[in-house]
């Protein structure tokens, strides 16, 4: 028996083989190129961050394009004072505005204002391309779709704790 195999029947830890390691690794490195290089073009050409972008996002799915500060901070998994940091800065560019909820008095809601619609239009294209060229054209249709159910799977198994949170993106 290998080290590996004794000392995970002692400690009953599955450890990752080789490849499993290669692949891990690759993903957590991969991730955060991505990550980092989708929000330096947003920022460079634009001026908002990937976050900002996905706040933008987020409230222009929705019919009315508000959304209450909690959930939104569910849905992106921000702390609730990250999400009123994000919104104060972005309040301030005239991206959003904020109101009090008028059916309890104690929520807030984030607006899409029509300059930050308008900015989401001009960003949204460098956006996806930045996804296309940087994701997608690199993987098989076959390859994405394995993905998006291996990172669904991830979502439904790591938000039950916070089963209010509508995490998966419309059609998912």
């Amino acid at each position: 028996m290998s080290d590996a195999a004794s000392h995970a029947t002692v400690t009953g830890t599955r450890w990752l083989d080789p490849d499993q390691q290669r692949a891990w690794r690759a993903y957590m490195v991969g991730t955060i190129l991505l990550t980092d290089r989708l929000d330096d073009e947003l920022r460079g050409s634009f001026g908002i961050g990937l976050n900002e972008y996905e706040v933008l996002v987020r409230l222009s799915e929705r019919e009315d394009h508000s959304l209450r500060m909690s959930a939104l901070a569910d849905a992106m998994r921000f702390s609730r004072s990250r999400v009123t940091h994000t919104i104060k800065r972005m309040e301030t560019a005239g991206l959003v505005r904020r109101s009090e909820a008028k059916d309890d008095g104690r929520g807030i809601f984030a607006h899409l204002t029509t300059k930050g619609h308008e900015l989401l239009v001009k960003a949204a294209p460098t956006h996806v391309d930045g996804v296309r060229s940087h994701l997608l054209d690199l993987a098989s249709d076959d390859d994405f779709a394995a993905l998006g159910r291996v990172m669904n799977a991830v979502v439904d198994k790591l938000a039950q704790q916070h089963p209010e949170a509508d995490l998966r993106t419309p059609g998912s």
